[in-house]
């Protein structure tokens, strides 16, 4: 569910004796569809997450299914593992190419203030890095260089922040990588008691010290990935349940926002009542789209130069 605009409260204290940067006027930029960071850190860490699933795939298909003896197997679990790996990379790019809820961009406007009807006597704040007018649990990424709605964490390796509008593909990210790394880890354990009880020269197309080597580097590599998932997918589950982000949990901030249960959370970042749909990157949030909403996304006017911004606004 979105945070509604009309709240608004300080969630960024600014340093004493920092200067805020300069605030431009609005750029009235166009709205796109496709969203992406360009961070060198992250772009690289996106890249290296890609290179290991393809290394993974390499490593099963040709050490240990490939040359089984068995069709069944091979033709089982190399579809197996071939949809999760799928699914996985399709929710990586989901992840990184969603907009995770950006605040827009020098929206700190009178004419955007007056549009939106508040109460006398409600202040609201302005972000001094984005020249945005922050909405409650909106907190500024200074990688995105945007306030991000409902920002858990920026995460390198999907090159984004993990904010309410990707948190889902984020958690399936994470699901689908956990279960091609378990999966890798049993197929290696029956691989190499079966290159045990046989000819290790019969039981891979490579040489049997490649063989151990690329067994070796494939089950350090889902180890590794088994663990990470693991306690990401149970952080991110558990953040949805109580509805508190994990920048929330770090900063211990007192709730200001209506809490909502589990399930309804829990629907609100998969997009709607359980179905097969929650486990599918290709489905839209459709239950966060909301076209009725008249305020113009970019008002034209000039920036309020004050960071605290008390309601009604002061004449010209």
């Amino acid at each position: 569910m979105r945070s509604p605009v009309p709240r608004f409260r300080d969630v960024e204290r600014q340093a004493s004796g920092l200067q805020p940067t300069q605030c431009l006027p609005p750029c009235h930029e166009r709205q796109n569809n496709m969203w992406f960071i360009r961070d060198a850190c992250g772009i690289i860490c996106a890249i290296i997450t890609w290179l290991l699933v393809v290394f993974a795939e390499v490593v099963v298909l040709f050490v240990m299914l490939i040359p089984s003896k068995s069709l069944t197997y091979s033709l089982v679990n190399g579809t197996l593992f071939n949809s999760l790996a799928f699914l996985a990379l399709a929710s990586h790019f989901r992840a990184m190419c969603t907009d995770p809820g950006a605040v827009p961009k020098g929206n700190a406007t009178r004419e955007y203030i007056e549009s939106l009807q508040l109460k006398p006597g409600q202040v609201v704040y302005k972000c001094p890095k984005c020249c945005s007018i922050k909405p409650d649990r909106a907190h500024h990424c200074s990688v995105c260089k945007r306030c991000i709605r409902k920002m858990d964490h920026h995460c390198p390796w999907v090159n984004n922040c993990v904010g309410e509008n990707n948190q889902k593909y984020f958690v399936l990210f994470t699901m689908y990588i956990f279960l091609i790394s378990l999966h890798a880890l049993v197929m290696v354990v029956f691989h190499f008691l079966y290159c045990f009880e046989d000819d290790w020269t019969k039981c891979s197309t490579f040489s049997p010290p490649a063989t151990v080597i690329l067994l070796i580097l494939l089950c350090f590599e889902g180890l590794l990935f088994l663990i990470f998932t693991s306690v990401m997918f149970g952080t991110q589950i558990h953040s949805i349940c109580t509805d508190e982000t994990g920048i929330e949990k770090l900063k211990r901030e007192d709730p200001t926002w209506e809490k909502t249960t589990s399930w309804e959370a829990m629907k609100s970042a998969f997009g709607g009542p359980l179905s097969m749909t929650w486990l599918s990157p290709f489905t839209d949030l459709s239950c966060q789209k909301d076209n009725s909403d008249p305020v113009p996304m970019f008002p034209q006017g000039e920036i309020i130069e004050e960071d605290v911004i008390e309601i009604p606004l002061e004449p010209h």
